[in-house]
């Protein structure tokens, strides 16, 4: 089933060189070669209507208008050894450690600005950073409750960090519909592998919002709810899924006031106390009061209940000053200067091009490298150099004159690659993971994460409004070999 399949250059997740199994796939591979193709081809439509008839969709926008879809899934998983597990989970909590303290400095003292570690533009500059939240004290000193780490393994098969998402990450709710329908299509795949299961984690969630009740708090059991912007929001079954399953409720601005400086929410027996708000609506539109006064979404005297420690707001306001693409390039100098350690795993490379001598060096490569705006994200306002026409090429070589600050490069990654099984047949696509790390009291890191895979043919883009998919992942657990 394999024959046409080729690895190299890349480094494949499943497959040797040679075309042979790597030792924690073994397992996996002699189930697979089971199936006819007949079977592969009616699993794979199975599973594609279990997410159709689940509502399991994301929203895409083009030219002003939503396009509702169903993420594409593939069957085939993304398996993951405990000891590599182990360095990863390790890894984001170190990393998510020091962008939380870089957070809290910034809206305080900000002594590595001070020191002269990250440059005072890149802080006071930030569209991100707001100075309605500078000198504000929050519970646990935490503003980020729940972040979205994306890795990607480089050709030498060694994981590398993409990218930071502090704000409103999205995707947790595909984890466990992944996982959910490759045990209902393909419940031959579990037989013979020892998986970490998903289903203590969404209490660990729930615990992390819950830790979190603000400092006039008096006693009992706060009440959380979930603020989503509405059933058009692209991450609205997202919202739904992780409400219903903390059992909160799943509220729009609408639906909360603010009265003396208290948040409530209108219920049919009245007004009921809000403790904390796991907000998924982005900073500008959280209050009119304060941010974008032509906004419906948000909450009129939010802030303001804020600033006066009566409701906690999960994530943090502000946090995209951190997972900002250009302070990105500085993470390994935040985990050096507030924990003293090296980085576990480490940077793309990234090239700052405010530097008049890297931005002419990188204005010579355009054709080699990847460029991002450092505040855009899922794909968006980016050139991947080696598949872009002369004219986007000389579109972003004017856009890099123009605002240098705005922009960042990094070389053109192979990628790791593994199998997609589409359209019939198998072929290998490009793949990442994003990492959901929980923190409250204590830090969880969910075993797994959410592979993404750019099922285009040929396509390095796995974001889903781009045409990428998912798959499920699986981490061998503690105790188990990796070839068991």
């Amino acid at each position: 089933m394999f024959k046409p399949y080729r690895t190299e250059p890349f480094f494949d997740e499943m497959l040797d060189a040679y075309g042979k199994p790597r030792g924690h796939y073994d397992n996996f591979y002699n189930i697979l070669r089971q199936f006819s193709d007949g079977e592969l081809k009616r699993k794979h439509e199975t599973a594609q209507h279990s997410f159709l008839r689940q509502g399991i969709t994301f929203t895409v926008y083009n030219e002003n208008v939503g396009t509702e879809r169903t993420m594409p899934f593939d069957f085939i998983p993304i398996i993951i050894p405990r000891e590599d597990w182990n360095k990863i989970s390790k890894g984001m909590i170190q990393r998510t450690d020091a962008l939380n303290l870089f957070l809290e400095d910034i809206y305080h003292d900000r002594n590595i600005v001070n020191d002269g570690i990250v440059p005072r533009e890149l802080v006071e500059n930030n569209p991100y950073y707001y100075h309605q939240v500078q000198g504000l004290n929050i519970p646990l000193r935490n503003h980020i409750f729940l972040a979205g780490i994306d890795l990607i393994k480089d050709e030498t098969g060694e994981y590398r960090v993409l990218e930071d998402n502090l704000r409103n990450p999205s995707g947790m709710s595909y984890v466990y519909q992944n996982r959910f329908v490759m045990r209902q299509v393909y419940p031959e795949l579990f037989s013979n592998h020892s998986i970490e299961t998903l289903e203590p984690q969404l209490s660990h969630l729930h615990e992390a919002v819950l830790d979190h009740v603000p400092s006039t708090f008096a006693k009992g059991s706060p009440t959380a709810v979930l603020l989503t912007p509405g059933r058009y929001n692209s991450a609205y079954y997202d919202h739904v899924f992780l409400a219903q399953q903390m059992g909160i409720q799943l509220v729009e601005g609408r639906d909360l006031l603010v009265k003396d400086d208290k948040v409530f929410m209108k219920t049919i027996r009245g007004l009921m106390r809000v403790d904390i708000i796991y907000r998924r609506i982005d900073d500008d539109f959280l209050d009119p009061v304060e941010f974008r006064p032509d906004t419906t979404l948000g909450v009129p005297g939010l802030m303001r209940a804020y600033r006066n420690g009566n409701v906690a707001i999960v994530n943090g306001v502000g946090n995209g000053v951190a997972d900002d693409k250009a302070i990105y390039s500085y993470v390994p100098d935040l985990i050096r200067y507030y924990l003293n350690e090296e980085p576990i795993i480490s940077n793309v490379e990234t090239y700052r091009l405010q530097d008049p001598d890297k931005r002419s060096w990188v204005l010579e490569r355009l054709d080699k490298l990847v460029i991002k705006n450092v505040g855009a994200s899922g794909g968006y306002d980016m050139l991947i150099g080696p598949h872009a026409s002369e004219q986007e090429i000389e579109f972003f070589r004017d856009k890099i004159i123009n605002e240098p600050h705005q922009y960042i490069a990094q070389p053109t990654i192979k990628l790791s690659r593994a199998p997609a099984f589409q359209n019939e047949r198998f072929y290998p696509c490009h793949v990442d993971l994003r990492v959901f790390v929980m923190r409250g009291r204590k830090t969880n890191v969910l075993p797994g994460g959410l592979s993404r895979v750019a099922l285009k043919e040929g396509s390095l883009v796995v974001n889903s409004s781009q045409g990428g998919g998912g798959k499920d992942t699986w981490v061998i657990k503690e105790g188990v070999h990796a070839d068991a």
